[in-house]
C-alpha cells in the first residue's frame, strides 16, 4: 500500500471515527504500526489532523486525532463531492466534535470495543449516533449490524430504562452490545434486556475496554455462563440494516478548538481528577481528607488535584460548620451529565451545590439542588457515613482488601415486589468487597433516630421484606450482609435485641451485624466491629464464616 493511499484512507477512517488513536486506527485498518503513525504524522504536518491527549481510569494515556478544515476539504477532494456532504453525512462538523469531545471517555471505551471485534470480523464499518438510544452501530462484513449502548455512571435506573424500552420500540438490528458499570446496574439491565427483541450481550465497561475477543466477559440475559466475544457473536440474529440516522439540522465547519472551551475537559484531565470528579459526584460535601482516603493520594497530591479542579471551575469549596466541604459545581455536573448523556436540568436541579443568594451564608436553606440540600440539612449524618467510607477505604488498601464497588444512596436502593406491592429498602451506602475468591456485599444503615422498640422495628422491617424474596441474591450474586452503626452501644444493645424478634415473628433471617460509632472509629469496619447478637463479643463483618 502506497503512503499517499495509507493518508487516504486514514483521512476516511478519522471521518466515519473522529478521535480514534494510532493503535485503534492500526487496529481497525489492518496496517502496520509504523504505516499508521507515518500516515497520521504527515497529515499533522499538513494541518489536515490535529491531535488531542485523552485518559481516563480505563484506557492508558494516549492522543486522539480529528480532521481539521483542510482535512475536511481533502476528503471532499478525495471523494469528488461537494464539501457540505461530507459536512452533513459523517461525524466531521464543528457540532458532532464537540458533542464527541464531551463525551470522550465513552468514546475511547466504543473505540477498544471496536478494535476488539476487529479481531473477529474485518472490515468493520461504524457510526455514531446522538438524541437515539443507542450510542454507536456496528456493521460486519456478512451484513449482521450490532447496536453499542452504554450506560453511563450518573444514569439513574429509570432514565436507563426508559431508554432501553425506545431501543425496543426501534427496529431491530442483529444483536445490541450493552455497556455497564458495575456488577448490579449489569444484572439490573439483564432483567431489562429480556425484554428487547434482539439478542444482547452485556459487559461491565471496564472489561470491554481492555478484552480482546478472546476473553469471557459477556453475559447473555439468562445464560449463567461468561461468552468470549467471538462466541457471542456466533449467535446474534440476521443481516439487518443500519439504524435511521437523521441528518443535523446544523453542520459547520470545525474552527480551531479553544483549549478553555468545556468540550476540552474530558481531555484535559487526568485519571485521578476524573475520578476524584466522580467521588465528588456520588459523595457532596466530602472534607477534603475524607476525599484523599478515597483516592488513595498523599495530602500533596490531593492539595494538587483539588486546586486543578477549582481552577477549572468544577469544584465548589465551601466551609460548612467551621469544616472545609467539596462538592461539584454546575460545570462539573454538566460536563458528567454530557459524558453519561443523562439530563442537564435533572443534574443540576437534584445535585446543584450553588447558592441562591450568593450573599447570604451557605447553609441547607441556601443551597439549589434538592437532594444536596438534604445531605447538607443533616450534615452530620452526611460527614459520618462519608467517615465511615473513607476509613473502608484506607483500611481496605492496608489489609490489601478490593472494593469493587461503592455506591451512595441513589444507587444503593432496591426496588421489589413483595405481596403484590412495591417495596424498597434506602440504604445509606452500598458496597462489595473482595479477597481473593471470597466476596462480601453489604448495605450501609447509619442509625442516629432509632432509639425505640417501635421504631427500631420499622428500621428492620424493609430489610425482613427484601429478604424475604429472591432478589438480594438476584441482585448481587450473594446475601448481602446488613451492617448497622449506632451512636451508642447501648441501643445496639436494644436494637439486636429487636431485630432477632422480627425476624422470628416474620420467619426470615437478615444478615444482620451492628456495632456503635466508637467501636468502629477506633479498630475501623474491616477489624473486630461486628456484632451478631446481644452478648456476643465483637467479630469480623468481612471475613470467612
Amino acid at each position: 500500500m502506497t503512503p499517499n493511499l495509507c493518508e487516504a484512507d486514514a483521512l476516511r477512517w478519522l471521518a466515519d471515527m473522529p478521535l480514534l488513536d494510532r493503535l485503534e486506527l492500526a487496529a481497525l485498518t489492518g496496517w502496520s504500526r509504523g504505516a499508521v503513525y507515518d500516515a497520521v504524522a504527515k497529515l499533522e504536518e499538513r494541518g489536515m489532523v490535529v491531535a488531542v491527549p485523552h485518559a481516563s481510569p480505563l484506557v492508558a494515556p494516549t492522543r486522539r486525532h480529528f480532521l481539521t478544515v483542510a482535512g475536511v476539504e481533502r476528503l471532499a477532494e478525495l471523494d469528488g463531492v461537494s464539501i457540505e456532504e461530507p459536512l452533513f453525512l459523517v461525524p466531521v462538523s464543528k457540532q458532532w466534535r464537540r458533542g464527541l469531545l464531551e463525551r470522550l471517555d465513552a468514546v475511547a471505551v466504543i473505540y477498544r470495543l471496536a478494535s476488539a471485534i476487529n479481531q473477529v470480523f474485518h472490515p468493520l464499518a461504524f457510526r455514531w449516533y446522538r438524541a437515539m438510544p443507542l450510542d454507536a452501530a456496528i456493521a460486519l462484513p456478512d451484513g449482521r449490524t450490532l447496536e453499542v449502548v452504554r450506560q453511563g455512571n450518573t444514569a439513574d435506573r429509570t432514565a436507563f430504562a426508559k431508554r432501553l424500552w425506545r431501543l425496543g420500540q426501534s427496529a431491530p438490528t442483529s444483536a445490541v452490545l450493552m455497556l455497564l458499570p458495575d456488577e448490579v446496574r449489569l444484572r439490573q439491565a439483564r432483567r431489562l434486556a429480556a425484554a428487547l427483541p434482539t439478542p444482547v450481550f452485556l459487559a461491565l465497561e471496564g472489561d470491554a475496554a481492555s478484552a480482546g475477543a478472546g476473553v469471557s466477559v459477556w453475559r447473555t440475559p439468562s445464560g449463567p455462563a461468561a461468552l468470549d466475544l467471538a462466541t457471542a457473536l456466533d449467535h446474534t440474529g440476521p443481516p439487518r440494516s443500519w439504524p435511521i440516522r437523521k441528518p443535523p439540522q446544523r453542520a459547520a465547519m470545525p474552527d480551531a478548538l479553544d483549549p478553555n472551551a468545556a468540550c476540552q475537559l474530558p481531555s484535559v484531565l487526568k485519571p485521578v481528577e476524573k475520578r476524584a470528579v466522580d467521588l465528588l459526584a456520588d459523595w457532596p460535601w466530602l472534607s477534603p481528607q475524607r476525599l484523599g482516603a478515597m483516592l488513595g493520594v498523599k495530602r500533596s497530591r490531593l492539595s494538587q488535584v483539588t486546586r486543578r479542579l477549582a481552577e477549572l471551575g468544577l469544584l465548589v469549596d465551601v466551609a460548612v460548620e467551621g469544616e472545609r466541604r467539596l462538592a461539584l459545581s454546575d460545570s462539573g455536573l454538566v460536563m458528567l451529565a454530557r459524558r453519561d448523556r443523562t439530563s442537564v436540568g435533572d443534574a443540576r436541579k437534584r445535585w446543584s451545590a450553588r447558592p441562591l443568594d450568593p450573599d447570604a451564608p451557605l447553609d441547607w436553606r441556601n443551597v439549589a439542588g434538592t437532594r444536596t440540600r438534604q445531605l447538607l440539612r443533616n450534615v452530620e449524618h452526611t460527614a459520618a457515613v462519608h467517615a465511615f467510607v473513607a476509613a473502608l477505604c484506607r483500611q481496605a488498601r492496608a489489609r490489601s482488601r478490593e472494593i469493587v464497588q461503592l455506591d451512595p444512596p441513589r444507587r444503593a436502593s432496591r426496588y421489589f415486589s413483595h405481596q403484590g406491592k412495591l417495596r424498597s429498602v434506602h440504604p445509606d451506602a452500598f458496597g462489595i468487597i473482595r479477597r481473593g475468591e471470597g466476596v462480601w456485599p453489604f448495605f450501609l444503615e447509619w442509625e442516629r433516630r432509632a432509639v425505640r422498640p417501635a421504631t427500631m422495628a420499622a428500621r428492620i422491617a424493609p430489610y425482613l421484606r427484601y429478604y424475604a424474596t429472591p432478589r438480594p441474591t438476584d441482585d448481587h450474586g450473594h446475601q448481602p450482609q446488613v451492617l448497622v452503626v449506632f451512636d451508642d452501644d447501648i441501643a445496639l444493645t436494644h436494637f439486636l435485641a429487636v431485630a432477632a424478634r422480627e425476624m422470628r415473628r416474620a420467619r426470615v433471617h437478615v444478615p444482620l451485624l451492628a456495632s456503635h460509632r466508637d467501636l468502629v472509629e477506633s479498630v475501623g469496619p474491616l477489624g473486630r466491629a461486628w456484632t451478631a447478637r446481644g452478648g456476643d463479643p465483637p467479630d469480623y463483618a468481612f471475613e470467612p464464616r
